[in-house]
Formats: structure tokens, sequence, C-alpha cells
């Protein structure tokens, strides 16, 4: 022992006189970095420590006297090189991982700067495929959807205006889309000057054929050979702001009002009412007119803050509508000399248990030069608008959301439609919808929900044909295949009822499957 001792102490000695006049505390050091590596037992460690200390306290009382060293043996001589040697491929191996950090950040401060790399981001269930480009990441999601579709009408020799049920007498099969169309989504976004910036271009094209009218794509489909879906390009608009300072955004994008209610409505996924099935259209209803209003793709600019303890408030000017006539008994405007304006603060929550999403929104529109139905043009202006409130609730696997609406010349299935009676007043209109879920499986949900949009005559008014009521049940089970895809079936049925005593309904089945990207 004492001979390997004091080769260790000569092993050690010869480690300081390589280091080149290294500070004590460096052999302190080595010798922690040769414990750790597992290259000295404990009972060495110690020994060289307390000889290291005994001898640096030594040197202090004779400054320039150096103490004498045993000579070793062949063998500990060899135990000592061992020892150099795993202390040099201790630091070698610091060194290659330095390299290899300063190698990393070199990386991507290359990612970050040239125009000319191209890195695929890792992919998230949901998020779409990115891909970075220099400073820029490009981000591409998209939807595809199809469902078959059997309905059973009512047949009724009326038509109900404004009423959203079918009174066509007879029953249908239908391969269509849902209440979502197709879409391909497209984001490009970067950081410049501390701000964060974004374009968006969203087409959202049917797989049925749509017939050419006033609605767009959203008009009635058109079953008949060689006709062409159509290309729905509801979304394009830019984002500018930060986490500190909230965001901008202008273009064309989703409403404010409305929006929570249809983004938490079950047949978002689905088909719920058809709307049509004979010859449907680019999308289905879904729950549009039986419970909300649509809010719609518009032209806007709007302000999204920052979110303060989980409260975050919306505003934005629109592009003012047109007040239709959807029905054939309502009074039209499409003059304006002020945007639209629409709001909304939500709250969000959430625990190991439980989660909510709360909101309260507004719309308000003049409208201006209306035409009543006789086509006599009123003077002056009247003021639409409309509240909402709506909770989305998460207990556990169980599910619940709540929604209503009131407003007065807002209308009923759409903003502004049937929203003024012939003689120009303002119509009132209410509604909501009451939804539950519950998760039965990690892959398999099963929803039920109810809903009711109401539309009241003006004061003096009495047309026994004016829809009154638009409302449905749908019941439905939701499984996901696969992290894209989302099988379904769903039971709809629903009824439109008249001012007069006049009731349309239809039953539908449908079963199909969903896509995300």
């Amino acid at each position: 022992m004492k001979h390997k001792t004091a080769t260790l102490l000569a092993s050690a000695s010869f480690l300081v006189l390589t280091a080149a006049a290294a500070r004590a505390d460096d052999y302190s050091d080595l010798l922690d970095v040769l414990r750790a590596r597992g290259s000295l037992s404990k009972s060495e460690y110690t020994t060289l420590l307390n000889k290291h200390l005994h001898g640096t306290r030594a040197t202090h009382h004779r400054a320039g006297q150096a103490a004498p060293i045993e000579p070793a043996s062949s063998e500990d001589q060899a135990a000592a090189a061992q020892i150099q040697q795993n202390a040099l491929s201790a630091a070698a191996s610091a060194a290659a991982a330095n390299a290899a950090m300063q190698k990393m950040e070199a990386m991507q401060q290359q990612m970050e700067t040239s125009p000319d790399l191209v890195h695929v981001e890792p992919y998230k269930p949901g998020g779409g495929v990115s891909i970075r480009v220099g400073a820029v990441d490009l981000n591409f999601s998209g939807i595809v959807n199809g469902f078959y579709t059997y309905s059973s009408a009512s047949n009724k020799p009326y038509a109900i205006g404004g009423g959203l049920g079918d009174n066509s007498g007879f029953d249908s099969s239908s391969v269509r889309n849902g209440l979502l169309p197709g879409a391909f989504i497209a984001t490009a976004s970067t950081t410049q000057d501390g701000l964060d910036v974004s374009a968006t271009f969203g087409v959202y094209p049917g797989i049925n054929s749509t017939a050419e009218g006033v609605l767009g794509a959203n008009t009635a489909g058109n079953a008949t050979a060689l006709g062409t879906a159509n290309g729905d390009f509801r979304k394009m608009f830019m984002t500018v702001g930060n986490a500190a300072w909230g965001t901008v955004k202008i273009g064309r994008d989703i409403g404010i009002f409305g929006s929570d209610a249809i983004l938490n409505d079950q047949t978002l996924l689905g088909v719920g009412a058809t709307g049509g099935n004979a010859d449907p259209g680019n999308t289905s209803l879904g729950r549009i007119g039986y419970g909300y209003i649509y809010t719609d793709f518009l032209p806007q600019i709007t302000y999204i803050s920052p979110v303060f303890a989980g409260f975050q408030a919306t505003v934005g000017a629109f592009q003012p509508m047109n007040a239709f006539d959807f029905s054939g008994y309502s009074a039209t405007s499409s003059a304006h000399n002020t945007p639209e304006f629409e709001g909304k603060v939500t709250y969000d929550y959430k625990s190991a248990a439980f989660a909510a999403h709360i909101w309260a929104g507004f719309m308000v529109q003049p409208q201006q030069d209306i035409v009543t139905a006789a086509g006599v043009t009123l003077p002056g202006s009247k003021l639409a608008g409309a509240g909402e409130g709506g909770a989305a609730l998460t207990f556990g696997p169980v599910g619940l959301t709540g929604y209503i609406y009131r407003g007065s010349g807002v209308g009923s299935t759409a903003k502004l439609f049937d929203a003024l009676a012939p003689n120009g007043d303002l119509r009132d209109s209410e509604g909501g919808y009451i939804q539950g879920s519950i998760k039965v499986s990690p892959k398999l949900k099963l929803i039920a929900s109810y809903g009711v949009s109401n539309l009241y005559q003006a004061p003096g008014e009495d047309d026994p044909f004016l829809v009154r009521r638009n409302e449905s049940e749908t019941a439905g089970a939701y499984y996901n295949l696969t992290q894209w895809v989302t099988l379904v079936a769903e039971y709809t049925h629903a009824d439109s009822h008249a001012h007069g005593p006049y009731e349309i309904s239809a039953d539908s089945a449908s079963a199909g499957a969903i896509l995300f990207y």
C-alpha cells in the first residue's frame, strides 16, 4: 500500500507538473473527476486528497522547498500512467462535447439566418406539416371528409318561408360533405423586428357539384353530370403582433359572433341537419339555424388581446352585410355607412380533472336605406344588434356545452337573413343549444344535443307561413380510428314550425369519416 500510495502521489505530481502551474484547487477538481469516472477507489481518492492538502499546507510553511517523493516501482508507474490516460480521456470527452454543442449552436444560428437551409419540423398530431426555410415557418394542413346520408322528409303541400326542414315528400340518398367541406390551408410565419408576422390562405372545396347562385359555394347543390365542385376561398388574412401587445388580423377569416358556438358544436365533425339531401351543396347545415346564427367568414380588421389570467378579448370591424330576404317575407337593405362591429371576451381554465371555456360576445350593425316589400325606400337608420354567451365544460370523460343568443334585426340562420319585417321594422330573434358528451374509451365519444332558433314577427306583422322556429336533435358516435381519421355515425331529427299551423320535418342518418392533417 505504501508503494501504491507513493506511486499515485507521484502520478498526481506528474499531472500537476504537466498542467503548467495550475492552481491548487485544480488538483482537487482533477481528483473529483477521476473519482466520478471510477478511475480511483474511495480509499485512493481519500489518500491522494489528504496528501495534497497536507502538501499544500507544508508548501505554505516551507516556501521554495520540494517534498521528497519516494521512488516508485514499474508496476506503480504503470498505474500512474493509466490514471493519467483516464484524465486525458475525460478531458478529450469534455472537449468533444463542447465542440458538438458549439456546432449545434452554429447550425441553429445558420437555420435562423440562412435563406437556403430547409428543415422539416417534428410532426405534431393535428398541427399540420411544418417546414422551416431560413427564418420562415411554412405550415400545411387540411381536411377531407365524406358521408353517406339517408333522409326521409315530410310530404306537405306548402313551404315555410325561412324554414330549414325538408318537405320534398320522398326519401333520398347522397354521398356528400358534412358541416365542414374539404380544406387546404397554408400559413407562412416568421418574427421580424420583435413582431410575429404570418400570412394564411385557405381554400375549402366540397366533393359535391354546386349550382351558381347569390350565396356562392353555399348555394344549393347540382347533382347533374358534368358539374363541378366550388372552390370556397374563405380564408386569406395576415397577422402582426406579439405576446406582449396582442395581435392584429387583417383579411378574410371566421367571424367573432357565433364562432365559439359552431366550433364547440358536435356536428362540426359530422353532418347534422342536411339542408336538403337530394342535391347536396358544398356543406350540410349541421346546427346552423338550429341553435345559433352562422358566424361566417368575413372581411375584417380585428384585434386579439394577450391572455391575462385566462381572459382574452377580441374586437373587430367587419364588412357590413346586406339584409337578405331569405324567406320571401322580408324587407331588404344594401346601403351601409359604417362597418359591422363584433367582439367577445373568453375565459379558459384547465386542471387535471376539469376544464372550462366560457365566452360572451356581441354584434352591431346600422341598417340604412331599408327597402320594404312594397319597394319603398325608408329614410334614416335602424340599429341591429345581438348578444351571446356560452360555456363548454369538461369533467373528466364527461362534457357539457350550453349556448344562448338574443338579438334585434340580426335575423335567423345567417347574419341578417329575414332580419326585417316587410314594412322595414326590426324582427327579434333568439335561440341556443345544449350538448352533452361522454368519452366511453380513449377512442370513442358519444354526444347528443338539442337546439332551437326562434324568429319573432314585428309588431303588426301577420305572415302565417313565415318560420317561427327551427329545431333539431342530434345523436352521434365519434371513433378516432387514427390520429388523423375519425369515423362518424349520426342521427338527426329536424323540424320547422311556421307562425301559422304549419310544420315540416325530416329524419336523417349519416355514416362516414373525416380526416384532419
